[in-house]
């Protein structure tokens, strides 16, 4: 019997469970099943709802026009066991022992897939009218101050406050979002690519305010550092997230100075038989040579294959994904791939005052990301050229007319 068909027998037995039940934790525990794995999986859960998907809840959930967003995956089918509504509360490696608040619970593996937690705004917490969104309860709270159409003030100009403000601003609701940067998504693109984005907001009728921080909250009104007074029959939050790895503290799993657990190129965590995944893990990149920490829902459900691969002892495969993500904001459908920060040039496909263009960075004339406003094509053959480490004719790429694909670099 070859090692790896021993190791891979031994892995079929083995007890592995789960921690966190969204799109992480429920694509590797069917990953698992997927690959034939026979031992126990158990998926622990701290919500009590049946699993569910997260981004319909800043659209369709949110909007009503969804009672919700479970994911249509049959656990006793798969013999996945659902732990549900129980909060994890610490892991004791050395016994192999996941701390939950009804009591300890044996692994063999442990994956650890508890995504990330809102930040929430100094001052605010237990608020009246102060709202996130980051749950489904989160969402049905929020989905009756949208049907009274109240005055809503979202503080946060990043990717979930448009999204809830282009919900909102469709609910009939007034809306003013403000911004403590000069511009929306400050902490995610670069100044100039992020600029034309600032008319969405008032095209859509929603009111932008930026370096605009806020004060406090008091009842029916957000004060901002300048005195002004805003009328605010709701409060939205979104100002970033974080892992939500604090239950870890003491474990002697290693975490990154944002909390991330520190995975390495397989997913594995600084201790034996801990693997980590989704949004609560920050991994090294070949492809971008440095250590990213991916906030999104395709991270989520790549990652997973990765961490079913190497617990089954199948290959010893390796996680370098290109990153990707979309959202939907003010009748636009904005799609980014990749990872621009160590990028050192910029190409401009089409005019960005207009419904549709692309911006694409290069290093050393090969494409390390691209955003796509309106341009699903460009997205999903950027995103190809990327993978393959395509050298590019930026010339030719900043032809919007021309598909990707064809500026490429002519052979010598």
């Amino acid at each position: 019997m070859s090692e790896q068909t021993q190791r891979r027998s031994t892995s079929q037995t083995r007890r592995v469970v789960v921690v966190g039940a969204g799109m992480a934790g429920v694509q590797t525990a069917v990953a698992l099943r997927e690959r034939g794995f026979t031992g126990t999986v158990t998926l622990i859960g701290a919500e009590p709802h049946q699993p569910y998907d997260r981004p319909p809840l800043s659209k369709a959930v949110l909007l009503g026009k969804s009672e919700g967003s479970a994911f249509e995956v049959d656990f006793d089918a798969l013999g996945i066991e659902l732990a549900l509504g129980r909060d994890a509360l610490g892991v004791r490696t050395a016994d192999h022992e996941l701390d939950t608040e009804t009591g300890p619970v044996a692994y063999d593996v442990l994956v650890l897939a508890t995504g990330a937690e809102p930040i929430t705004l100094p001052g605010t917490e237990g608020v009246p009218g102060v709202h996130l969104l980051r749950t489904l309860d989160d969402a049905e709270r929020l989905r009756p101050v949208l049907a009274r159409q109240h005055d809503i003030v979202v503080v946060g100009a990043g990717w979930i406050g448009a999204e809830f403000a282009t919900a909102a601003r469709e609910a009939g609701c007034a809306v003013t979002v403000v911004e403590a940067a000069d511009r929306p998504l400050a902490g995610a693109l670069p100044a100039e690519v992020a600029a034309p984005m600032t008319a969405w907001y008032a095209d859509s009728g929603t009111e932008l305010r930026t370096h605009a921080r806020v004060a406090g909250v008091e009842p029916g009104a957000v004060v901002l550092d300048d005195g002004s007074r805003l009328p605010a029959g709701a409060v939205v939050v979104g100002i970033g997230a974080r892992p939500a790895t604090a239950w870890l503290a003491g474990s002697g799993i290693e975490l990154g100075t944002h909390g991330d657990v520190l995975a390495d190129d397989r997913l594995h965590t600084s201790v034996p038989d801990v693997y980590a995944v989704g949004d609560c893990a920050s991994f090294p990149s070949g492809r971008y040579g440095e250590r990213l920490l991916v906030h999104h829902w395709d991270n989520a459900l790549q990652g997973p294959r990765t961490v079913a691969a190497n617990i089954l002892g199948e290959s010893d495969a390796v996680y370098d994904p290109v990153p990707y993500f979309w959202s939907e904001q003010f009748g636009r459908f904005v799609q980014y791939a990749g990872h621009h920060a160590a990028a050192d040039r910029m190409v401009w496909r089409g005019d960005p005052t207009g419904p549709s263009w692309s911006v694409c960075w290069l290093r050393e004339d090969r494409l390390v990301a691209l955003l796509a406003v309106g341009r699903p094509r460009d997205l999903a053959q950027g995103r190809r050229l990327i993978e393959a480490g395509t050298r590019m004719n930026p010339e030719a790429l900043s032809d919007p007319a021309r598909p990707l694909k064809n500026a490429t670099e002519a052979p010598l």
